[in-house]
Parts: C-alpha cells; structure tokens; sequence
C-alpha cells in the first residue's frame, strides 16, 4: 500500500529543492514589468573598443568604465530599464567614486544581469551554422556572479535559416545547450533569459522564418522541460 502511494506521488519536484525559487520567480516578474526594457551593456572588450573609437576614445579599463558608469547614472533610468544585461568586467568595476557599479544600478532600482556564454563556433559538419560554447564551468561561474550581484543571466544561441532551412543538429545542439545553460543558472539562482536567435539574413519569406522559429521555440521548450527548468523563473 505504502509502495503504490508512493508511485502516485510521483517523482520529487525539483521546484521544491531550488532555494532560490521564489526569488528568481520575482526577478523574473519584475524584468518582464510592462513599459520597461533590458540595458544590454554588455559589449566585449573588442566591441566596446570599436565604439569607443568611433568618439576618439582609448580603449581601456578606465574608459569602459567610464563610459558604463555614465549609461547607470542617467537620470530616472529605473522609469524605463527594469535590468541591464553586463560584462564580466563591469560586474566587479567601481565607480570613480568607489560605489560598486551593481550597487548603482540597485539603488536605481535596475536589475544586475550578467553575459555567461563564451561566444559562438562553427558547427562541425554544418556549414554556416553555428553552436554556443561556455558550460563546461558555468556552475562555478554562475555561483560566482550570483555572490557579485548578478540576478539574471543571457546566453546568445545563434541559428541562420539557410535556403529555406535550418539542420536538425542545429536546432538540437543550440536547444539542448540552452536547457542546460538555463538549469546552472536556476541552480546559482540565476534567472535565465532563454534566447535562440533567429537570424534575419536571407531572402526568406516571413512564413518561412515562422515555421523555423515554431520548430525552434518548440524544441527548446522540450529541451527545458527535459532538464527540469523552472519555466516560472525564465525569461
């Protein structure tokens, strides 16, 4: 009798052993609040380099963050900006007045978010598509930046519609990495944004790229429910 009640009960859930559920379900809701958006400040050393350029600007330490501190001080940016995606290096940068940038982003009521994927790669045997690398230590990573202020996560999969197509390896690579990029991140207490981007390169018709992005959005979620990703807490 004990035996067939326990077979009803099912197998535990992982919401309830996720010690950050409640908080990454409330980060969760207050990015998602309705007239805000995402800052995304977080630009490479070598693609910030390029904008600093084009203004005359050396491209160091001290200037990136400069240049980032003045995008967090702007007046009333908590109206309009519920989170801000950073750098790694902006994530442990000081103001020039020694106030943590995090802390001015808070005090602003702006969510800390941090960039975690590693950059893409070509997919071996799949020419012109690409997968993400970065989970081979994203559990101590994520656990790291969780300790520094970051609430949130991004990680950036990057598929191309090619003649009318995209591989089934690259929709199972890329939603298979971003299910498990998503449950480190939840596991840290990281809310992740789940993002497969859909190129808009190509000749494509609209209903085309519909029908891809369907096959994709879907084999994420089924990647996610696959890794027990709390749904709840993604963006």
């Amino acid at each position: 009798m004990a035996e067939a009640k326990q077979q009803e009960a099912g197998p535990p859930s992982c919401f309830a052993t996720n010690k950050y559920l409640e908080e990454m379900i409330k980060t969760a809701n207050s990015i998602a609040t309705r007239g805000k958006g995402i800052l995304a400040a977080d630009e490479s050393t070598g693609t910030i380099g390029k904008r600093l350029a084009s203004i005359s600007v050396e491209n160091t330490e001290v200037n990136r963050r400069r240049y980032r501190e003045l995008l967090f001080r702007t007046p009333d940016i908590g109206k309009y900006i519920s989170g801000a995606i950073l750098f790694e290096e902006t994530l442990r940068q000081k103001a020039a007045d020694g106030t943590p940038l995090v802390d001015i982003l808070k005090k602003a009521g702006v969510i800390p978010g941090i960039k975690v994927d590693k950059g893409t790669r070509d997919l071996p045997y799949c020419p012109g598509e690409k997968y993400t690398q970065g989970l081979t230590d994203l559990d101590v990573r994520a656990a790291k930046y969780y300790e520094e202020g970051a609430r949130f996560a991004k990680w950036r999969a990057v598929l191309v519609i090619q003649n009318g197509y995209i591989s089934e390896t690259a929709i199972k690579e890329n939603a298979w990495n971003l299910a498990r990029y998503a449950a480190l991140c939840q596991r840290a207490g990281l809310v992740p944004i789940v993002e497969p981007e859909i190129l808009m390169d190509g000749q494509h018709s609209l209903k085309i790229n519909q029908y891809w992005t369907e096959k994709v959005v879907t084999a994420c979620y089924k990647a996610l429910s696959d890794q027990n990703v709390i749904l709840e807490a993604t963006l």
